[in-house]
């Protein structure tokens, strides 16, 4: 099949073809990126059919040029991002230097990654913070119930870092929450340590408020509270903190 056309017929198509780009290019201009597609595509037509010759496919290619520049939004400088102070962040999230030299303690005993355990040690200071009781005791209850695995279940239901049973404290873990919210970590100490706390009031001890917490307040021997306070006294030591007896 012939496809050769005439030098007139060649002129006839660029000028009508310049003709109707001319009157419809304001409305091109105000589309996207759509536009230029489809402008490319009539532009391989053409070409590839041989209807430009040189002269004229110089003004197409002009023409394309101004579409494009038209259509480039022009993006404002962006302002600079406001630097957060590094020593804020910093103080948020770092441990104390007692509680990083019993991290890196616990780590070695126990095989836990370093990593895993910050955020359960930066819980157990603000929660012993916030009740009055001493961190490293909160954390001697979790190296004793699950040596800080945070999906230890007991055949009692008791869950997570602390083995806190669920049913018996749902004021403290809220009832909104779903029945699996004490294996997340963090919300394990806030309410373990709840729990010592309430025990610590009911009982006036803190020997007693640990028998409370290991249901074993009939224990004579106290053999629970005996058992955490001498892994307290081990985490103290661990801590280069001066011992000053059970908190």
């Amino acid at each position: 099949m012939c496809s050769g056309h005439s030098t007139e017929d060649t002129m006839n198509y660029a000028t009508s073809f310049e003709r109707v780009w001319r009157s419809a290019s304001s409305g091109l201009f105000r589309m996207a990126h759509g536009s230029l597609l489809a402008l490319g595509l009539v532009a391989v037509v053409f070409i590839g059919s041989g209807r430009l010759d040189g002269e004229q496919a110089t003004s197409f290619n002009a023409l394309v040029s101004e579409a494009n520049a038209a259509e480039t939004p022009v993006v404002a400088a962006a302002p600079a991002a406001k630097k957060v102070s590094a020593k804020v962040v910093e103080e948020d999230v770092t441990l104390s230097r007692e509680m990083a030299r019993v991290r890196d303690w616990v780590s070695r005993r126990y095989k836990v990654s370093t990593v895993a355990l910050e955020p359960v040690l930066l819980a157990a200071e603000e929660s012993g913070r916030h009740v009055g009781i001493d961190p490293l005791l909160i954390v001697a209850v979790m190296a004793i119930e699950s040596s800080f695995n945070p999906f230890a279940e007991s055949s009692m239901g008791a869950q997570g870092l602390m083995q806190v049973i669920p049913r018996f404290h749902m004021d403290k873990i809220g009832d909104e929450r779903g029945e699996d919210a004490l294996f997340d970590p963090e919300l394990n100490v806030r309410v373990g340590t709840l729990v010592l706390q309430e025990g610590l009031r009911r009982y006036g001890s803190m020997k007693s408020a640990l028998q409370y917490y290991g249901g074993a307040l009939s224990d004579p021997a106290a053999a629970y509270a005996r058992k955490v306070m001498a892994m307290q006294q081990r985490l103290t030591t661990a801590a280069g903190r001066k011992s000053d007896g059970a908190a």
